[in-house]
């Protein structure tokens, strides 16, 4: 167990330079990615699996961050629809 927390120390270390130049999408899909590995590590060595854990929770945590971030953007779209439609009904 202590590897797995020290490999997981170190990968955090290691990759965190690399999110600088990420556009909002890649940011939010590898966060999701990240805290789905973390968390089905965990449930996978409680169940005795560990491995298999941290491969279905990187998947499923990133496609969760993908769903968001594609909802955050909706979101953004629609408030800059309203946006512009105020400033045009203002003038």
């Amino acid at each position: 167990m202590k590897r797995i927390v020290l490999c997981f120390a170190l990968a955090a270390t290691i990759g965190l330079p690399g999110c600088a130049g990420q556009t909002p999408t890649q940011q939010r899909t590898l966060s999701g990615a990240a805290i789905g590995a973390v968390g089905g590590t965990a449930i996978g060595a409680i169940a005795g699996n560990a491995g298999l854990g941290l491969a279905i929770g990187a998947v499923t945590g990133a496609a969760g961050g993908y769903i968001y971030d594609q909802h955050k953007q909706s979101e953004m779209q629609s408030y800059q629809r309203g946006y512009q439609a105020g400033q045009q009904s203002a003038r």
